[in-house]
């Protein structure tokens, strides 16, 4: 039961990692747009970014899971909608997937990662306002090109700003990914659930949760030092 435990250990700390690294991108993609004077760009993203924060963790998980499939179902049906109306109905044209579960971690990590964005754009964003315009302007007046002076001078100079707030919701994440048990993702908490139901565990539900929490506890005490590791890293850029 101990090796379950660890392996299911080792899933929440690839799904965390997973949802990390897709949350990050997705959080300079909206932050960009937050950024951004268009504002048919900007709008949607603070809506989006707004509702994820004003709903409880749970409920994004849910609705990623069963929308999700929800959301393949009304894709068929369009499909066969356009083959009828537009092409008469031909045989190849038709959608019937039937029902489609879609992958309880993936579905984990899209809502994971839409989670850590929606906080941590606020974060890159604020990081990214934090750099002195006289940056931008001089790297534009050595002809460098927007994308080399983004990349190169100002997101170095952002991260040092944004690595706190990030780091933070980091830890956040971690402790999200035991929300990720009710779809059905063997990660640590659903595990620890297994062992307390099991009638062969041979301890009660103090110790498996109380085991649980310690592996929690070790993951986010070296993530920890290692975010500290590299906000001393960052002081180099500068500041």
């Amino acid at each position: 039961m101990i090796a379950l435990l660890l392996d299911a250990a080792l899933m929440t700390l690839v799904l965390a990692l997973v949802s990390l690294l897709v949350g990050l991108a997705l959080a300079l993609l909206f932050s960009a747009a937050e950024l951004s004077r268009w504002r048919i760009v900007s709008w949607p993203v603070v809506t989006l970014t707004t509702l994820i924060r004003g709903l409880p963790e749970i409920l994004v998980v849910l609705f990623i899971y069963f929308g999700s499939s929800q959301l393949l179902f009304l894709l068929a049906d369009g499909i066969n909608y356009g083959c009828a109306s537009w092409l008469g109905n031909p045989g190849w044209c038709q959608a019937s997937w039937g029902y489609v579960e879609m992958s309880p971690f993936w579905c984990g990590v899209i809502a994971l990662a839409l989670l850590f964005a929606s906080y941590a754009t606020q974060t890159l964003r604020a990081a990214l306002k934090a750099v002195p315009k006289g940056q931008r302007q001089a790297a534009q007046a050595l002809g460098l090109p927007a994308a080399h002076s983004f990349w190169r001078i100002v997101l170095p100079q952002a991260w040092r700003h944004a690595l706190p707030g990030l780091g933070n919701q980091w830890l956040v994440l971690l402790k999200d990914t035991a929300l990720v048990s009710l779809i059905g993702v063997d990660d640590l908490m659903r595990q620890s659930q297994l062992a307390v139901a099991s009638p062969t565990s041979g301890h009660g539900p103090f110790t498996w949760y109380a085991l649980a929490a310690a592996i929690y506890l070790v993951i986010t005490l070296v993530t920890g030092w290692g975010l500290s590791r590299l906000r001393a890293r960052s002081f180099r850029y500068g500041g």
